[in-house]
């Protein structure tokens, strides 16, 4: 079938079975590869993209079905700032081996975004991205330091 997706700002036709999750939409057939195939089944998180500002795990959502604008973490920073939720990751040593990274810090936008700032929500927010590096701490962390950098724009 015949698709349209509005992907970081622009739009890709797509020819896809009715099948095709928008992760391998992402990945197979438009080469973007921040999202990643962890589990397939919607248990990890690091798939996780926004679907129109919303935190969505592209290994469960059909490509065909989407009708609002995605964003990836590709599309979060500019050619010479990081987004403040990428350079908080950074400063606060929140990643690892990086496999979860581009999950987690997705979810992360959208829990400063949503102004979540007592640690327990910022857990109870993310525990859907899980992190085989245990980073939990340094992330919780990272959120507060992009929440409070948000908070003074």
């Amino acid at each position: 079938m015949d698709i349209s997706l509005e992907i970081n700002g622009k739009t890709e036709e797509l020819s896809v079975d009715p099948g095709v999750t928008l992760l391998d939409a992402l990945r197979e057939h438009l080469t973007i590869t921040g999202p990643k195939k962890g589990c397939d089944r919607g248990q990890c998180g690091a798939c996780t993209v926004h679907v129109d500002g919303r935190p969505v795990l592209s290994c469960l959502t059909l490509a065909a079905t989407v009708r609002e604008r995605v964003t990836t973490v590709e599309a979060l920073s500019t050619e010479d700032k990081l987004h403040p939720v990428q350079q908080a990751f950074v400063d606060q040593d929140a990643l690892q081996c990086g496999f979860c990274t581009s999950g987690q810090i997705m979810s992360a936008v959208a829990a400063v975004e949503q102004g979540i700032e007592d640690p327990a929500e910022v857990r109870e927010f993310m525990s859907g991205n899980l992190c085989r590096c245990a980073a939990y701490p340094n992330i919780v962390k990272a959120v507060d330091q992009a929440r409070q950098a948000n908070a003074s724009v």
